[in-house]
């Protein structure tokens, strides 16, 4: 059972009848981007688009902008479709006169390939876990702050698990410039001592 939260113009749950007959949780809000501030959390969004692409397209285009985490599904009457293109930032799309089945499956299926999609995107290794798609890093789940640099050394070193002295040294100097040493202390630093007490200067020709 899913947490659906539906922005719609009308403000009911007439966009999408079927959900009446299936188990997830639906509230509704106004289609409007002031009703985001303090909108409800939710495993997916739908966008009411029955009777105002226009609007419906700004929205979620507003909703990718702002970082949206969840799926963003779109629902229309099928005259609709054609206005529909991948610039939308939609991840699915469901007809308002599609049965309960379908739209179970379409909710479950979206859930499930966002859900894949972000654990693609990760790496971990020894506590320490990287977010290509956020450029971001946590080691046992604390964040870390990294440069862009540090970064994109830590990943290197993540998906390259020889020890750090054995890294081709021709592919570290060429990533990361001709330093004479590359910055694993700092890395150590910020990671703290128990997950990087094994990391050690690399150096470059």
């Amino acid at each position: 059972m899913a947490q659906l939260l539906i922005l719609s113009p009308a403000a009911d749950t007439d966009a999408l009848p079927a959900l009446g007959l299936l188990g997830h949780r639906v509230r509704v809000i106004p289609a409007e981007p002031a009703s985001l501030v303090n909108a409800p959390t939710s495993d997916v969004v739908l966008v009411d688009a029955r009777q105002d692409l226009a609007s419906a397209k700004s929205l979620c285009k507003i909703l990718r902008t702002t970082g949206l985490g969840v799926p963003l599904v779109l629902v229309l009457t099928e005259g609709g479709l054609t206005a529909v293109s991948a610039d939308w930032g939609v991840d699915e799309v469901i007809l308002t006169t599609a049965g309960p089945a379908e739209v179970d499956a379409r909710i479950r299926l979206v859930i499930d390939r966002l859900a894949q999609q972000s654990t693609d995107s990760k790496i971990q290794a020894s506590g320490v876990t990287i977010d290509e798609a956020s450029y971001s890093a946590k080691v046992h789940g604390r964040p870390l702050d990294l440069t862009f640099k540090e970064f994109e050394l830590l990943r290197f070193l993540a998906t390259h698990p020889t020890p750090a002295r054995q890294a081709r040294r021709a592919r570290l100097a060429h990533r990361h410039g001709a330093q004479r040493r590359l910055p694993i202390q700092r890395l150590r630093g910020r990671a703290g001592a128990r997950a990087g007490r094994r990391a050690r200067w690399v150096r470059t020709p």
